[in-house]
């Protein structure tokens, strides 16, 4: 299935902190992610710091394959 696709609505993000430190003294590295529309374990993700930009779309597996636990 292709996720790019499929219509996104007007989707409800959360936003995911990970804790790093940026060099530039930001602080934590976040993204926000919010589930596909009508397809069981997919989800859009995007840059919380220019949620403009576009999104990146996933699979639950291709998350957790990255070491993301909170989906």
């Amino acid at each position: 299935m292709d996720l790019y696709a499929l219509d996104l609505g007007d989707p409800v993000y959360r936003r995911v902190c990970g804790g790093n430190n940026n060099e530039d003294g930001e602080g934590e590295s976040c993204m926000e992610i919010a589930p596909i529309p009508g397809v069981p374990n997919a989800f859009a993700v995007r840059d919380s710091k220019n949620p403009d930009a576009g999104t990146l779309r996933f699979t639950g597996d291709e998350l957790r394959a990255t070491g993301m636990t909170t989906i």
